[in-house]
């Protein structure tokens, strides 16, 4: 006998989950994790830094619309912040100062923490950057960065799913989804389920879910990013120190986590879904990227990782029913914004899926409901390189 019920999202990762959340709140809803843990792939696998830079202005209205539920939760949620306070630092040599200001001009449309900052100023925040002809000569200091939790954001999404009623199920790798009448059916090992809505929040996989399912994809591009740690030097202390982002496509960024610093050379290699690991070329890129760019030894690895981040063509997540298929709803394209953006889709998704008004936090950040319908991608399907 198949299990009936309302809403199935298929994909445990920040996006389901916390579309899950308020969706549990209007009809019986099933989260399907095909791993045995939320946020296994991409979402566990972030540097988890809420900022301004990244992505186009769709993005950052979408990261500012988020800022209020990271600051104070719904007590359903949380009972404190999902956040702590840990500025950023772009940074830029002489060929990417107009890569810099351009970066100015955007963020300070979304918010006014960020000053330019120089070369001895940088130098008192990073003491081990590179300043001067030939290293770092400017950069942007945002004192409104903050550092999440991926961890327990997924479980605060999860508790309060689960106070609404919502079941969630591991170990359901999704084996077939079908149109039956007015409904759709959907296996796994363990358990079939027919369900009015499904829910495509799939990561990587979400345009092979499509597939499955017999709906037009969107031309999702999963794209491959890698993550080593090291220790600093000894007696250096770098807990202070801000998230580091250089402004050119061909840098890197850093910041501190748990003792160990944290790399990335911002790598955006085309890649099958998969559990992915790091290539070593992109593991050595990083540690010498770092090297070039501050006075840091990368002597000994002591971490490594990959995963990967899903963009459609404009670069904007997707939220919305397909217009091919009744009862089919894209919640796709996060790209490496899905956990800072992650509130204000829940909120998208809720008023997409129920007919609700478009809630106010996206709207007064220019934000409207055709900027993250799958409609606007069916004429365009050819995905593009990603933002870092």
């Amino acid at each position: 006998m198949r299990k009936r019920v309302d809403v199935l999202v298929i994909g445990g990762g920040i996006a389901g989950i916390s579309a899950a959340a308020r969706i549990a709140r209007h009809a019986e809803t099933v989260v399907l994790e095909q791993e045995s843990a939320l946020g296994y792939h991409s979402s566990g696998r972030s540097a988890t830094f809420y900022h301004f830079g990244i992505g186009n202005d769709c993005v950052r209205g979408l990261t500012a619309a988020s800022s209020d539920f990271f600051a104070d939760p719904p007590a359903d949620y949380a009972d404190g912040p999902l956040w702590t306070e840990k500025p950023a630092l772009f940074i830029a040599d002489q060929a990417s100062l107009s890569e810099l200001e351009a970066l100015r001009v955007e963020m300070d449309r979304f918010i006014g923490t960020v000053t330019r900052v120089g070369p001895q100023r940088m130098l008192e925040i990073v003491p081990a950057l590179k300043t001067g002809e030939g290293g770092i000569v400017a950069g942007l200091l945002d004192t409104g960065g903050r550092k999440l939790d991926a961890d327990a954001l997924l479980q605060a999404n999860a508790r309060a799913f689960r106070k609404a009623g919502g079941t969630i199920v591991f170990d359901a790798p999704v084996s077939a989804v079908a149109r039956a009448g007015d409904r759709w059916e959907v296996d796994t090992p363990e358990q079939g389920y027919s369900a009015r809505i499904v829910v495509n929040a799939a990561g990587a996989w979400a345009d092979e879910l499509a597939g499955m399912a017999g709906v037009r994809r969107l031309g999702l591009q999963p794209l491959r990013r890698t993550i080593i740690g090291f220790a600093p030097p000894a007696g250096l202390d770098v807990s202070g120190w801000p998230f580091l982002k250089t402004v050119s496509e061909d840098g890197f960024y850093m910041l501190p986590d748990a003792g160990l610093l944290l790399a990335s050379p911002m790598d955006v290699t085309p890649h099958d879904p998969c559990d992915v690991q790091p290539d070593d070329y992109d593991i050595a890129l990083a540690a010498w990227r770092v090297e070039e760019a501050t006075t840091l030894q990368v002597s000994r690895i002591s971490t490594r990782w990959a995963g990967l981040r899903s963009f459609v063509a404009d670069k904007v997540p997707v939220a919305g029913f397909a217009p091919d298929a009744p009862g089919f709803f894209w919640l796709a394209g996060q790209g490496g914004y899905g956990l800072q953006t992650s509130p204000a889709m829940a909120l998208a998704v809720e008023a997409l899926m129920f007919d609700l008004p478009w809630p106010d936090q996206l709207s007064r950040q220019g934000l409207r409901a055709e900027h993250v319908r799958p409609d606007r991608l069916y004429r365009t399907v050819q995905a593009t390189p990603s933002d870092n």
